[in-house]
């Protein structure tokens, strides 16, 4: 209890000498497999306080992506690993794909990094942190080796590629 209480104490002072915590969102890289399935891997930075907080499990930075993912997707999302820094996740059903005339279409949806500001909104400590969810790269990388490379932007347009 004294240790719980300490660390409150702790947090608290931190929230009042520090205006604001700062997640930044530094690299997403997505690889779209063959069967549509695919593996993203989202880089971010924490300020301390949000380092503090995932140490104490009050927040938990791979959870709140899996859930925001699962809804712009409308995929079930699995966390596959977890670092102070990143983390990887899959998703079974990421693109669409069409066959005409021998060749694959691969379609993939868009992803609004803005839904993510709206869910923090929801929490209590969201006066305390300030974000940014826009990528500094995002990579879209096909089967076939094809990428696509978007530099800071708070959306990713769905994109479409034709594999032979």
């Amino acid at each position: 209890m004294k240790r719980e209480i300490l660390v409150a104490l702790l947090l608290l002072t931190a929230v009042l000498v520090t205006p604001t915590g700062a997640f930044s969102a530094d690299r997403l890289h997505i690889t779209v497999n063959e069967d549509a399935s695919a593996e993203i891997t989202f880089d971010y930075t924490l300020s301390w306080i949000e380092r503090i907080a995932v140490f104490f499990k009050i927040a938990d930075p791979a959870q709140e992506l899996k859930s925001a993912l699962e809804r712009s997707l409308g995929v079930p999302v699995v966390v596959a690993s977890v670092e102070s820094d990143s983390a990887t996740f899959t998703a079974t059903r990421f693109a669409m794909i069409s066959d005409a005339d021998g060749a694959k279409t691969y379609s993939t949806p868009g992803l609004d990094f803005t839904e993510a500001q709206a869910v923090l909104d929801e929490y209590w400590f969201a006066p305390l942190v300030q974000a940014d969810f826009s990528p500094d790269q995002t990579v879209v990388r096909f089967s076939d080796g094809h990428e696509e490379t978007f530099s800071n932007l708070s959306a990713i347009p769905p994109l479409s590629h034709q594999v032979p």
